[in-house]
């Protein structure tokens, strides 16, 4: 960072300027973050002792002065303005896995059906960093030198409070798009989902039989097609909410809507919520029995 003495005469005594269609934390007070991944990310931050540096970063993303954020594999660049006209310009990088370490952790949670199916779903799944652990690698950094960060703001402190800004709002970002922690180890969502989906099939790939199997058709009894084996009374159904929530929403992502699409997103999920609540309240209500139903209706039309 910049130790130019021209810039320390009022860096300190004035406020940051406003900032108009700045990036906001959604969170006005209390903690940052919504799922356990960005709340991960938010307790390795606070992990660096950043002292009174963490909350002016907080408080910048909470007043919107993050103007943009790019985020590419391994890299992080924003531009947050601060109390000089000109914004100030905000790295951070986390070294990518080789190709290498990401084939042995994608094949250890294509080897797991439930991170596998979570991961399809857009779903991080909560004790994913195992797979990680186990291949000897970390998903999340570990100690702030895993973090590689600079700022062109004159503070010599690193990191500084605009690079503390711009980790709060990656944790809300995290919050919308789990993948984007994956993004920074070097592998994208299509990418990752990609090699997990030909994982699964290649395992689930029908092995050739060793020898033919000549079938034996079944004994003809004609008048056993009419009647059922068990009474269609006896039959229960008991539908329970879904293992992943919102599995479709999240394997689309954000609509194509632009400056809305965060918005329209939460509606949809708001909607999609509403009428899973209103199936297995339906589903669960008393009802007539299909049986005894459609033998009234015969005796009314017979009647």
């Amino acid at each position: 960072m910049s130790n130019n003495r021209y810039f320390w005469d009022d860096y300190w005594q004035r406020g940051p300027l406003d900032v108009k269609n700045g990036i906001k934390a959604r969170t006005r007070r209390g903690d940052v973050g919504a799922t356990w991944w960005s709340r991960r990310w938010v307790s390795v931050i606070e992990s660096f002792n950043m002292g009174d540096r963490l909350d002016r970063g907080r408080y910048y993303a909470r007043r919107g002065q993050v103007m943009s954020i790019e985020i590419e594999p391994g890299v992080i660049r924003a531009r947050v303005q601060g109390s000089r006209p000109r914004p100030y310009t905000v790295l951070i990088k986390l070294k990518p896995l080789t190709a290498r370490q990401w084939n042995t952790v994608l094949d250890s949670l294509a080897g797991q059906a439930v991170f596998a199916a979570k991961l399809l779903a857009g779903v991080m799944p909560e004790h994913i960093e195992d797979a990680f652990r186990d291949a000897g690698l970390r998903l999340f950094p570990a100690r702030h030198h895993d973090l590689e960060t600079a700022c062109s703001c004159p503070d010599e402190a690193n990191p500084c409070k605009h690079i503390a800004a711009v980790y709060f709002l990656l944790a809300e970002h995290f919050d919308d798009d789990p993948f984007l922690v994956f993004k920074l180890r070097g592998r994208t969502k299509d990418e990752v989902i990609s090699a997990l989906r030909k994982r699964r099939d290649a395992a689930t790939e029908p092995k050739a039989a060793s020898r033919r199997v000549r079938a034996t058709a079944p004994a003809e009894d004609p008048a056993a097609f009419w009647r059922a084996a068990t009474p269609l009374a006896s039959f229960t159904v008991s539908p329970r909410p879904a293992d992943v929530l919102r599995a479709t929403l999240r394997r689309l992502g954000l609509p194509p809507f632009g400056a809305t699409s965060k918005e329209a997103f939460r509606f949809l999920c708001r909607a999609y919520d509403a009428t899973a609540r209103a199936a297995l309240h339906a589903a669960h209500k008393p009802s007539e029995s299909p049986v005894n139903g459609a033998t009234d209706s015969r005796q009314r039309r017979s009647s």
